[in-house]
């Protein structure tokens, strides 16, 4: 519990809460009902794929935080999540919702959404000191997977009870929730370099040089691009399964309602969490790139068991330790990119990772196309197939900066005892 020592932590970790809590909600609510209102898998697709449009603009605005401040910019993208769920809550208590109506605002909203997982991170990596970072990453990722679990039962739960328009109107509070405790975190910005005595300041680079300066940063430090590559990997062929394309798979694989599309989701919610408490108590003391690589491959082994199963039971064991691996290789992957880059460049940097879940909504319409033409089964072995592929294909080609024990993306924050 020492990152709470830290003031900005104590209230950007409930904001992140009320955040994550809320687009969760958000995501089961809409996707289910744009299943049941259309019955086809290629508009729930479609759905998915569109919050995250603005993947493409995540480095722009990493590159505006840079300048900013990281909680400014933050904050004004969560009163935006306010804002878009006000005008759900709107049509659909004057009976205007419609998949169509759904769909634009989950564009809006994924022009912005993508930026705020890579955000709140660099701006943990600004505000938390040096040797509790791993444990701040931890306990910041617990308040995304708990909120995947309450998220998705609450969701499931008030829909079914009360209907959209009470869901929505507790959306829509918890959203401006977030944004007014964001608003009382650290700013998040590193301080200026003292101007020489008797020499003019400097002009201030644009922000187009500062986004190919951080793009160059990745390319030319080779743990950063591996660790962008393996990202951009799980979120092309894992993510779609345990994501996306839940609620497909709840009602016509499992055959479950609602509800039990909200069981699954926390399934998978839930072992993430336990993944996440574990590397807050012993990440520190693991290899990264190594523990990124392991995780990784076990997250595609339970998700093939996954489609095996055909017993609600059991597939949600197999999702919690999918959930698990992907906490474990993700938080990992995290800490690669945090120690790995410079401070001046971490907003941009975890710009740049948000644009690793641009192969997210390709994989979602991939999946929506193929399965009406050779099943669900073969789309989902041709995708975990071809992840396990390259990720072995990674781990060969960056073998030095992943694997080798001396390795910088191997050193341990903490010394074994």
């Amino acid at each position: 519990m020492a990152p709470f020592q830290t003031r900005s932590f104590r209230f950007q970790w409930p904001a992140d809460l009320c955040t994550a809590w809320a687009l969760e909600m958000e995501t089961l609510i809409l996707g289910w009902y744009v299943l049941v209102q259309t019955g086809s898998v290629l508009w729930l697709t479609a759905f998915g794929a569109l919050q995250f449009v603005g993947t493409l603009a995540s480095p722009l605005l990493g590159t505006l935080a840079d300048r900013l401040g990281l909680r400014r910019v933050l904050a004004s993208m969560r009163f935006a999540y306010a804002a878009l769920a006000g005008v759900i809550l709107l049509l659909a208590a004057t009976g205007r919702l419609s998949p169509g109506a759904v769909l634009a605002v989950a564009g809006v909203a994924g022009l912005l959404r993508p930026s705020d997982i890579g955000m709140r991170t660099a701006l943990v990596g600004a505000t938390v000191p040096p040797q509790h970072l791993m444990a701040a990453m931890g306990i910041s990722r617990t308040s995304m997977d708990s909120a995947k679990v309450a998220g998705a039962l609450a969701g499931a739960g008030v829909v079914a009870a009360f209907g959209m328009v009470v869901a929505y109107a507790a959306i829509t509070a918890i959203h401006l929730g977030g944004a007014l405790l964001t608003l009382r975190a650290d700013s998040g910005r590193h301080l200026p370099v003292a101007p020489v005595p008797g020499q003019a300041p400097a002009a201030p680079p644009s922000p187009w040089r500062e986004l190919r300066e951080g793009l160059a940063y990745i390319w030319h430090t080779p743990v950063l691009l591996a660790a962008m590559a393996v990202a951009a990997l799980v979120n092309l062929t894992a993510f779609p399964l345990s994501g996306g394309l839940m609620p497909y798979i709840a009602r016509d694989v499992f055959h479950l309602d609602q509800r039990g599309l909200g069981w699954l989701v926390a399934s998978f919610a839930g072992g993430a969490l336990a993944g996440s408490v574990l590397m807050g108590m012993v990440g520190g003391r693991l290899r990264p790139a190594r523990t990124m690589l392991w995780g990784c491959g076990l997250w595609y082994l339970c998700l093939l068991g996954f489609v095996h199963a055909r017993q609600p039971g059991l597939a949600m064991v197999l999702l919690a330790a999918a959930g698990a691996a992907q906490s474990i290789s993700m938080l990992a992957l995290s800490m690669l990119l945090l120690r790995g880059s410079d401070q001046r460049f971490r907003g941009r940097i975890m710009g740049a990772r948000m644009l690793a879940i641009y192969p997210l909504p390709l994989g979602l319409l991939l999946a929506g196309a193929l399965i009406p033409r050779i099943g669900y089964a073969w789309t989902a072995h041709a995708m975990l197939a071809t992840g396990v592929l390259l990720a072995a294909a990674i781990a060969w080609a960056w073998r030095d900066a992943l694997w080798r024990a001396d390795a910088p993306g191997n050193l341990r924050a903490v010394p074994p005892a």
